[in-house]
């Protein structure tokens, strides 16, 4: 059965409100449900930590940490659960005698003056070149090029920033295992929640197994290295908790690599942090044909505009003071520099100035070796080959016409891959489409350096084939300041036609970082283009997509977009770039659609899971699409025809057995009573994640989380019919769409659909007719959109609602819950029963503030869950407004420089002063007393009470 999810992606476009944006995408995505937390009126991602502002008089908790954890339902779906607790207990010991509260932190520190910097750093600082070459490609993001298409700041989305980190990995002399003369490195790139590894080894076999190793030497994840003939090992640790994080960020973990043959080995070293990674585009791996437990790295970069070959060394068990690091081709010295490297300081940053052409050559064809040496009686020797940087990255390239020298609106696509060797030859692949005239030529170029001046670097045209519009081949002649280029970002690929002979399309070569994603990004991906949608739409957008199905039947994709137009679209900056959607393509019926994620920046990436028998018979005949659509082109801005063999006719295997299974499972009373998550309510035992409408109140639903018993109120949405009736044992009144005999003919009479409509948020069956808002936990009901059941045919549709224009300047959301904000009123009754919690509603008049009740001008301080009793603050009860007041502890302006807060005090005071004649003080006159309960105060109280008064009932 469908449920309309070929409307639902639509109503999400207009949106303004990220909350709303991501409880409704949870909501009505079937496979991507609730992908976060709602708190305080903000809407955070897994994994994500905050400090929670309950605004005035209250501000910002400092000392308490809310944490989103990931939580998955009984049929694996994945939903957001916020967690808070108090975090001063976790403040560090301090060796200072004189320890400071600052402004804005939990935790007391130590003065300023001690010198903390990191001696890694040091090493980078004296080495300036590395420091300015970051420094200038930081600078560089923000330049405004001629060349649109330039990777800017502002084009980097929220979830694509990352932090690269790198290790050395050495024989292990104490272990067990027979020592190694291998040699490995390591590169990592953190973002937001995972780990991507590349590693590299040599002198080794290939390692069954990586281990990651926690401060404590204690397994923290593990790696089983898939069999293969590649020197090259790609990875993912996905979903790191934050306190591995943190031993991440501080250099507190290592990394190990062990063999599974005959010869046990066994290679070790720490993970650290180094900013020549960020200019980094050589690498050379150096190994020694004897010693085991010696090794080492080497970080390479060119100079911008001279031949300047600058490059950092990390070396492990060579601790010799007098060194030589020589530049060597065919065991001839080309270069040798005297360096004096410790095992306190095992670091060495050098530059080679004025390469020649030869060596410029020998470079760019790997036949340079890099060779660090010892002297004295007994001289040890490591040496290693330099290359073009490797990574498991894809260097690719979306074209657009958006991009172009000269942007335009064409709706054609290009989309390029490239594969760089070790001798210096570039692999490609590019395929071009939608083109709005002849094809003229397809070039490889450089940044422009004046406007609409093009350099050219290689002509791929004589390959071009015009029948199926592709390219494949190689180049074998890259300079070595061509592959530096290309490493750094720095090429561009154009398509040139007769309308457009400077170029119709283009777009800038650049790595995508590697994911783990089982997407085959060795094959030409899918192009998504605006000629594709149907209608065909005029974007300077296009795309690419490679797309693949698993064993288990779960869709993999991976989507990268160009040419999503500011201009165009004022709310890219702010908001969704754009949903990625897959269907299928079939003219006789409605085509149906599925969200797969929403998206900032210019990527998408995730697996889907229940997948139709359908959409998946759909890839295997090449007839499914995937498509993105954006706020100006709902309905699809571009799109690419998607063939994906598979033998799923069944649709997606294990989940499904096991939702039947867990269904079957969970209505045996006897074991819902074993299990340890049940809930009892209402004298029944209630499975983990199941839901239903409690007996003492039909306007309720209840759901059961970890023993904890959630019951929220049932919200009715605005019925617009004349005529409504109330169904038995229902909470909301629907229309009553029945018709007079006389009103109805015989050919327009349907029937309806005999079972009603299932809708997966809510998992409840609806009655044909009656309109509902969706329900999503722990979001609740989502008063912005409204999900009717399709009488006729048993299918849910879901549209957002449409607020009405406000003419007013301020607009507020009278409820926290509310969809729509409203112009205030000059005079409104007092919020106190309006507010007011039902069960007061009928008795005195009183005021609450959290769970407990007060009467008419009783006074206490508050107290807040984690944090305890607010002493600084002082509320009381004003019954003839049935709310409560809140006011802070009024403090003194202080003008001294040295201000420091004592535990336990309300206010700050001068440190090592007497407040007096020496310090001038001003208190401020005017009274501030609120009376709103912000969002966050609800939500943190609320949390503390269901985890605490909800177990069990």
């Amino acid at each position: 059965m469908h449920t309309g999810e070929g409307t639902i992606a639509l109503f999400l476009h207009g949106s303004s409100d990220v909350n709303t944006e991501s409880a409704l995408q949870s909501c009505i995505t079937r496979s991507v449900c609730v992908t976060g937390c709602s708190f305080g009126g903000r809407f955070y991602s897994l994994e994500d930590t905050w400090h929670p502002d309950l605004g005035e008089p209250f501000g910002v908790m400092h000392c308490v940490q809310c944490y989103c954890e990931p939580q998955k339902s009984r049929r694996g779906k994945v939903f957001g659960k916020v967690n808070c607790k108090n975090i001063k207990q976790d403040c560090p010991e301090l060796d200072c005698d004189d320890p400071v509260l600052l402004p804005g932190h939990c935790c007391k520190t130590c003065p300023k003056g001690v010198d903390d910097k990191k001696q890694t750093d040091s090493v980078v600082d004296s080495f300036e070149y590395f420091h300015e070459k970051g420094r200038e490609k930081e600078d560089d993001l923000h330049k405004s090029y001629n060349d649109r298409s330039y990777l800017s700041s502002e084009e980097v989305g929220p979830g694509e920033s990352r932090t690269d980190f790198v290790a050395v990995l050495t024989g292990v002399t104490d272990s067990w295992l027979p020592s190694s003369s291998g040699v490995a490195r390591a590169r990592f790139s953190l973002t937001r929640t995972s780990l991507a590894f590349s590693i590299t080894y040599q002198r080794m076999d290939r390692p069954s197994k990586i281990i990651f190793l926690d401060s404590d030497g204690t397994t923290a994840f593990e790696y089983r290295v898939p069999k293969g003939q590649s020197d090259m090992i790609c990875g993912v640790w996905k979903n790191l908790a934050k306190p591995l994080m943190r031993q991440l960020h501080s250099e507190q973990m290592r990394i190990s690599m062990s063999t599974s043959t005959s010869r046990r080995e066994e290679v070790e070293g720490k993970i650290i942090k180094h900013r020549a990674l960020f200019a980094e585009t050589f690498s050379s791996t150096l190994t020694s044909e004897e010693d085991s437990g010696m090794g080492g790295i080497a970080m390479l970069t060119l100079s911008d505009t001279e031949n300047n070959l600058h490059f950092i060394l990390i070396l492990q068990g060579l601790i010799k003071h007098k060194d030589k690091v020589q530049l060597v081709y065919r065991q001839h010295i080309l270069r040798e520099i005297r360096a004096n490297i410790t095992s306190h300081d095992p670091d060495f940053a050098e530059v080679l100035t004025d390469l020649n052409s030869r060596e410029l050559f020998w470079l760019s064809r790997g036949q340079l070796e890099i060779a660090v040496v010892t002297e004295g009686q007994d001289p040890r020797q490591i040496s290693g080959f330099i290359t073009g940087r490797k990574s498991c990255d894809t260097i690719q390239s979306v074209m657009s016409s958006g991009d172009a020298l000269t942007p335009g609106k064409t709706g054609g696509v290009g989309s390029a891959i490239f594969n760089l060797h070790d001798n210096g030859t570039l692999d490609y692949q590019v395929q071009v489409a939608g083109l709005t005239s002849d094809f003229l030529g397809l070039t490889i170029e450089l940044k422009p350096r004046r406007r609409n001046k093009r350099s050219v670097l290689y002509d791929l045209t004589p390959e071009y084939n015009k029948a199926t519009g592709k390219v494949q081949g190689s180049w074998s002649r890259l300079e070595a300041r061509h592959i530096h280029m290309l490493l750094q970002n720095e090429l561009f690929i154009n398509v040139a036609t007769a309308h457009s002979q400077e170029g119709e399309l283009r777009g800038q070569i650049k790595a995508l970082l590697y994911n783990g994603l089982e997407a085959p990004r060795y094959d030409l991906p899918t192009p998504l283009a605006g000629n594709f949608v149907s209608p065909p739409v005029r974007t300077g957008a296009s795309g690419h997509a490679w797309v693949s199905v698993d064993k288990q039947c779960h869709l993999h994709y991976e989507i990268v977009v160009a040419g999503l137009s500011k201009a165009d679209d004022l709310t890219v900056n702010a908001h969704l770039h754009g949903l990625a959607e897959i269907g299928e393509i079939d003219d006789s019926s409605t085509t149906h659609k599925r969200l797969l994620t929403g998206f900032y920046g210019s990527q998408a990436q995730g697996v889907l899971k229940d997948i139709s028998a359908e959409l998946l018979q759909h890839l295997d005949q090449g007839t499914a699409f995937i498509q993105v659509s954006t706020k100006m082109n709902p309905r699809g801005e571009i799109r690419g025809r998607v063939h994906v063999p598979n033998n799923c006719e069944l649709g997606t295997r294990v989940d499904v057995e096991e939702a039947e299974f867990d269904d079957l499972f969970v209505k045996d009373p006897e074991e819902l009573k074993k299990d340890p998550h049940t809930c009892f309510f209402e004298n029944q035992h209630h499975a983990h994640g199941s839901r239903w409408t409690p007996n003492y109140d039909k306007c309720f639903s209840c759901s059961c989380q970890k023993r904890t018993v959630i019951c929220d109120p049932v919200i009715c949405p605005v019925l617009t019919c004349s005529r409504t009736i109330q169904p038995e044992a229902k909470c909301c009144p629907v229309c009553d769409e029945r018709k007079d005999p006389k009103d109805m003919k015989a050919p327009e009479r349907v029937d309806e659909h005999p079972e009603g409509c299932y809708f997966e948020g809510d998992q409840k069956m609806h009655a044909p007719g009656t309109t509902w808002h969706p329900f999503v936990p722990p979001f609740g009901y989502i008063k912005c959109a409204v999900c009717t059941c399709k009488g006729s045919s048993g299918e849910v549709h879901c549209e957002k609602v449409t607020c009405p224009v406000l003419t007013c300047s301020h607009p507020v959301r009278r409820n926290p819950s509310d969809c729509c904000k409203e112009c205030p009123e000059e005079e409104r009754t007092p919020a106190g029963l309006e507010h007011s919690d039902m069960m007061q509603a009928d008795g005195p008049r009183h005021c609450k503030f959290g769970k407990n009740y007060y009467q008419n001008s009783d006074n206490w301080h508050p107290w807040v869950p984690l944090v305890g009793e607010m002493k600084c603050i002082n509320c009381w009860c004003d019954v003839s407004h049935g709310v409560t007041k809140c006011q802070r502890k009024q403090c003194p302006v202080l003008t001294c420089s040295n201000i420091n807060r004592r535990e336990g005090a309300c206010c700050p005071e001068c440190l090592g002063e007497q407040l007096g004649t020496h310090t001038h003080t001003h208190t401020h006159t005017h009274t501030h007393i609120y009376t709103n309960t912000s969002r966050a105060q609800t939500d943190i109280s609320e949390l503390f009470i269901r985890q605490h008064t909800l177990p069990q009932i």
